[in-house]
């Protein structure tokens, strides 16, 4: 009995993370709440615990609902296409010949300035710099908010290559955060490893859009002075309660990579609700 409810508890889990990872490919991770959503793999007390399971005699089988299955039949490395509107853009781009973003007069009708206004109005942050890549958006967070030639930063086990070689390039060395059994930043191993070398900085990733408990996360940063940088590549259009990912963060970095939910082949974005740190941004960039 014991093991039943251990492998129905690993199912649940597992059957979520592939609803996470559905949602994040077929563009419906917008109504997607982690939060919400995430389920809690039940607590199994042993005999000798102070409350006992219950006998076998007074448990009662109940018929399981049946689950209602979704089959992604599109191969998960066949991006999206661009829209037509985005072909007709690029088009009049290109006839332009402005494709430098300052050869535009001014932000208004800058086509790269417009796009960053767009994804900050989308995320809820005030401030957006479009980059070559997500990696680079890590990269230059980690110069704007102050790590220094050297400084550990935390960062997910579980996680993108791009991520540990991000924290390298910026001269840091990565310090792994283990992960839970649902794959996401525990906690609690974040708060040891965090007391364990005194690092102050801390790249968080939501990988494949599933966000880990950030109110959590938030805490143990908050109470050892630990900066937060929000890697959301992975979670365009997710929330966590009810918020867009990237505000627990003081920088949040988007990526525009084939396999995203934006599709520009390679690109990313950095995002912040900061001026000083917005400033730094513009003029790294």
């Amino acid at each position: 009995l014991t093991q039943a409810r251990t492998m129905l508890g690993y199912v649940s889990v597992r059957t979520l993370a592939g609803l996470a990872v559905l949602a994040s490919m077929t563009g419906s991770a917008s109504c997607f709440s982690t939060s919400a959503a995430i389920g809690v793999r039940p607590t199994l007390r042993s005999s000798s615990s102070s409350q006992r399971a219950p006998a076998l005699s007074s448990l009662r089988m109940v018929a399981a609902e049946p689950r209602v299955m979704t089959k992604l039949n599109k191969n998960i490395k066949t991006p999206d296409p661009i829209p037509e509107e985005g072909i007709e853009l690029a088009t009049e781009l290109m006839r332009s010949g402005k494709l430098y973003r300052y050869s535009a007069a001014d932000a208004t009708s800058c086509m790269v300035s417009q796009c960053e206004a767009a994804l900050a109005n989308y995320m809820d942050l005030q401030y957006c710099v479009a980059l070559n890549s997500c990696g680079s958006a890590i990269f230059m967070a980690l110069k704007c908010v102050g790590a220094q030639h050297g400084d550990l930063v935390l960062s997910n086990a579980f996680t993108f290559t791009a991520v540990p070689s991000a924290i390298v390039h910026a001269g840091c060395e990565p310090v792994y955060v283990e992960c839970n059994d649902q794959y996401l930043m525990d906690p609690e191993h974040l708060a040891e490893m965090a007391d364990k070398t005194g690092a102050k900085y801390v790249v968080v990733s939501h990988m494949r859009g599933k966000v880990a408990d950030m109110d959590a996360i938030e805490e143990v940063c908050q109470t050892r002075g630990i900066t937060i940088v929000e890697d959301c590549a992975h979670s365009l259009g997710v929330r966590w309660n009810g918020v867009h990912t990237g505000h627990k963060g003081v920088m949040s970095c988007v990526s525009s990579q084939s396999y995203k939910m934006l599709n520009s082949g390679e690109g990313g974005f950095l995002l912040t609700n900061d001026e000083e740190l917005a400033a730094k941004m513009i003029l790294y960039a």
